[in-house]
């Protein structure tokens, strides 16, 4: 069962383009595009990004054992260390 969607709002072209390096840097698969799916360490989510500011993220696999709220919270800390907040 995948988690309840999570978006970002004022994620602007280098925010998405740092958090996207970060994930890789961090050991997940992440497409080229703005849309696709992210993977590794267990969890896959999907990603959209509408090229200016809204990116949504849907987690739509984890280990039993994480919670959807823990799974997000880390999804926005990449965003976090990237938009300098």
């Amino acid at each position: 069962m995948s988690c309840k969607p999570v978006t970002f709002r004022n994620v602007p072209p280098d925010t998405f383009k740092c958090m996207k390096k970060k994930l890789q840097d961090y050991g997940i698969n992440v497409p080229s595009g703005n849309r696709g799916e992210l993977s590794g360490k267990g969890v896959t989510a999907d990603f959209e990004w509408d090229g200016k500011s809204i990116l949504t993220i849907t987690i739509t696999e984890k280990p039993f054992i994480v919670s959807c709220d823990t799974a997000a919270r880390k999804i926005k800390d990449f965003v976090k260390q990237c938009n300098g907040s």
